[in-house]
């Protein structure tokens, strides 16, 4: 049984996550201590137990102390299933968190999973569901998944409600990213929605980032008002995309109380301008959520972020103590290059 710090490093949920998703992956049981040790409320919150249960669903797991607040846990995986699944997080926790989770998971399932989960959609510390649809999963699909998620209904904080329907196929080889070099950005897209708000609101996102991400010549951003059934409690955000020949980066920014409209544009734009600005071919938070993929990939990976974030340096700690690999960083003007070698 491998033993993991909870606490090391970044020492968030993700740590937790992908240390059971390895442990799925490679059938080997895990002991996850001082689990968000410097969190300011420690121990497992409601999205980090439904994504233990998520996992062990998938590989029939024995669990031990997977309840709120518990501060260890014990994963012994089985083996690997297809079929459907359920999950209800109970409250407004991430679904895209649960989802970051599941898919190296689910993908190297013998057959199908396909897998309805309640929660939210675009809440705080996570990846807003147009991003994760719009950014990651593209990227994904270029390192060989096959995989489709669908929202049925947007959730916010703190009632949640929302539902996503994913599909997972098998992928059973990985591709490497060779991407250590950005041509020119050829378009740049986005949407900017809200959910039972005035429909003004997008209008004032939209228009806030447009007059940041001036100069660029071809960007446009959609506008999205969604109420009833389509939305429960109020929210939104404004989610850009930049586009390149072979790369893809982005940006979010969340619409909370009292946070004004040209605020959500301004910090969305000014991310995305920053990704650009960089050179970067993969964005800040893409980086860490796809290296579980590169570090089983078929051959060496590379790409160029503008900065090494916590997460990022956390996966590489992580990663090989379940895996063969190895991760070199180099410092370049105006950002970083990663490399992986899988196998190492």
């Amino acid at each position: 049984m491998i033993e993991v710090d909870g606490g090391h490093g970044e020492g968030g949920g993700q740590l937790l996550r992908m240390a059971v998703a390895l442990s799925a992956l490679t059938e080997t049981p895990v002991r996850v201590v001082r689990i968000r040790a410097s969190r300011p409320t420690p121990g497992l919150a409601a999205q980090h137990v439904t994504a233990i249960n998520a996992v062990a669903g998938l590989c029939k797991a024995e669990v031990t102390d997977a309840s709120l607040g518990a501060s260890s846990i014990e994963f012994r995986p089985g083996k690997l299933a297809a079929g459907r699944f359920s999950f209800d997080v109970g409250t407004a926790g991430s679904m895209t968190l649960v989802l970051q989770a599941l898919l190296p998971v689910a993908a190297a399932a013998p057959g199908a999973v396909r897998v309805r989960l309640f929660g939210g959609t675009d809440v705080r510390w996570s990846p807003p569901i147009d991003y994760f649809n719009r950014v990651f999963l593209p990227l994904l699909r270029r390192l060989g998944a096959h995989a489709d998620v669908e929202v049925l209904r947007r959730g916010y904080y703190p009632r949640g409600g929302g539902i996503v329907e994913a599909v997972i196929e098998p992928t059973r080889s990985w591709s490497a990213l060779r991407r250590s070099e950005r041509g020119e950005v050829e378009r740049v897209r986005g949407i900017a929605h809200v959910s039972n708000l005035p429909e003004d609101v997008p209008k004032r996102m939209k228009h806030a980032a447009l007059r940041r991400l001036h100069g660029i010549p071809d960007v446009k951003v959609e506008e999205r008002v969604y109420r009833g059934e389509d939305a429960v409690g109020q929210g939104g955000a404004l989610v850009l995309w930049a586009e390149a020949e072979t790369v893809l980066v982005g940006a979010d920014s969340l619409a909370e109380r009292g946070k004004p409209s040209e605020r959500i544009g301004g910090e969305a734009a000014a991310s995305l301008g920053a990704e650009i600005e960089s050179q970067a071919t993969l964005d800040v938070h893409a980086a860490d959520q796809l290296l579980v993929y590169m570090a089983r990939a078929n051959g060496p990976s590379r790409f160029r972020v503008r900065s090494v974030s916590g997460h990022l340096e956390t996966m590489m700690w992580l990663l090989p103590q379940f895996v063969p690999c190895r991760f070199t960083v180099t410092r370049e003007r105006g950002g970083f290059e990663v490399s992986v070698e899988p196998g190492a």
